[in-house]
């Protein structure tokens, strides 16, 4: 009798076939797939929107509609939603379930509580900066100064008003307490918000010459008089501000500097 093959197993009936997933992009040279061009352009619609808030082009309670923004820098939805999400985040603008994106409109209230922290936390952090800082701090100090000086005669409003802020947050920074140092950049944000929402044009957003005083006393030693005269700094700044602005009769593509 013929002998017969060992038994085969059984083959295993087909799977059913499952939708084709999209091909994942090559990197391009830079080693970036699909996803960096809506990570660019988030980004811009971001560097947008902020420069014409410190340009005072955008007001408060302007509204940034997705399907404008879509249309404006020819993004899809969810990139233009990431943008005004990440807005959100730093307080640029505010999200509301039914009016969508605005731009932020802080309260009277609001501005008092956001420059009360901050001068309170600014008067605990200078003394640990004087107590810190070493002669190569200070010369960096003094270059950022010539370096504000020079923007403020001739750069635009947004870019003194960082370098502005950088000041302050250098000092914190100076401090060594990387905890604090967190919220004072936070707050400092804010408040530099509300400076170019609210603050009359022509005004600017920190006097120059008071912070080049700052650092003359901290230098000496005369911590008493530093957080002194940084805290009229601030109350000054503060007291500029007008919550009242006029809506200006302009288009959104015209306030984001795009017509």
């Amino acid at each position: 009798m013929p002998t017969r093959s060992p038994a085969q197993p059984r083959a295993k009936p087909a799977a059913r076939s499952k939708p084709a997933a999209p091909p994942v992009a090559a990197p391009d040279a830079a080693g970036h797939g699909d996803a960096a061009p809506d990570s660019d352009m988030e980004r811009r619609i971001c560097e947008a929107v902020y420069e014409s808030v410190m340009s005072q082009r955008l007001t408060p309670g302007t509204k940034l509609p997705e399907a404008a923004i879509c249309e404006l820098f020819g993004v899809s939805r969810s990139v233009a939603r990431k943008a005004l999400q990440r807005l959100a985040h730093e307080h640029v603008v505010d999200l509301h379930h039914n009016r969508g994106a605005v731009v932020a409109e802080p309260t009277p209230e609001d501005t008092r509580q956001i420059f009360q922290a901050r001068r309170a936390l600014e008067a605990a952090l200078l003394p640990l900066a004087v107590a810190r800082a070493t002669k190569a701090d200070y010369a960096s100090l003094r270059k950022q100064l010539r370096d504000e000086h020079a923007l403020l005669h001739r750069a635009g409003q947004p870019a003194w008003a960082r370098q502005a802020s950088a000041f302050h947050v250098r000092l914190g920074e100076l401090s060594g307490n990387a905890i604090l140092h967190g919220y004072l950049a936070e707050l400092v944000s804010r408040c530099s918000l509300i400076v170019a929402l609210y603050e009359p044009p022509g005004n600017a957003a920190c006097e120059h010459g008071e912070h080049v005083l700052i650092v003359d006393l901290m230098e000496r030693g005369d911590v008493a008089e530093a957080v002194k005269i940084n805290d009229n700094h601030l109350a000054d700044l503060e007291r500029r501000i007008s919550l009242e602005r006029p809506q200006p009769a302009q288009t959104l593509a015209q306030m984001l500097g795009l017509a």
